[in-house]
């Protein structure tokens, strides 16, 4: 069973950051109102969610944990070119990086 999603406003509370902390989580939080901080992240399961999760129904969490993967792992690093890494994959842009450093 997939559990209850986080109201925006429990992020901020102290139980929730107490729980990030007891598991080494560090808490990155702007001011309100301040969306740049997640727009790669936003952007990311934007296309997510365009290219696979509402492609078909899912009937299971082991299904989708092995799709997730498989896109992740398979696609979208390796392959998926990306116009603000100047439209080569992370993979290629990882290594195009290591030999111009």
């Amino acid at each position: 069973m997939l559990q209850r999603p986080v109201e925006p406003g429990q992020y901020a509370s102290e139980d929730y950051r107490a729980a990030l902390a007891a598991r080494g989580v560090t808490v990155s939080m702007s001011r309100r109102g301040n969306c740049y901080d997640n727009a790669v992240v936003e952007s990311f399961f934007s296309t997510l969610k365009r290219e696979l999760i509402d492609r078909q129904p899912w009937s299971s969490r082991i299904g989708l944990t092995a799709a997730l993967a498989r896109y992740i792992d398979g696609w979208y690093n390796p392959f998926r070119r990306h116009s603000r890494l100047g439209y080569l994959s992370p993979v290629a842009f990882e290594h195009t990086r290591r030999q111009a450093a």
